[in-house]
């Protein structure tokens, strides 16, 4: 799908900003970093809060099965690598 090193979170490749995310919170312990647009990586924590990421451990696939985060990701599919739009928390 891509030409270059890709989102942990969407899988499009990365653009000219890079933003680093823990999977598991350093709050609770995540020492690791993966890559991510700035957009996905806004709306990871607009949708998740450090308990809920902590309980999912990491796992990218029950992070993209949470229901906002899939549609999310429908959405942001075919836009380009930098592309931006204000993200808003879940209400």
């Amino acid at each position: 799908m891509s030409d270059g090193p890709a989102c942990w979170l969407c899988g499009r490749t990365l653009g000219r900003r890079i933003e680093w995310h823990h999977p598991v919170p350093k709050s609770r312990g995540g020492r690791d970093t993966v890559p991510v647009h700035p957009i996905c990586h806004r709306t990871i924590h607009a949708n998740l809060g450090n308990a809920e990421l902590a309980r999912v451990q990491g796992d990218v696939a029950a992070l993209r099965a949470h229901p906002a985060v899939a549609r999310f990701l429908g959405w942001i599919a075919g836009k380009p690598p930098d592309f931006h739009a204000p993200t808003h928390r879940k209400r």
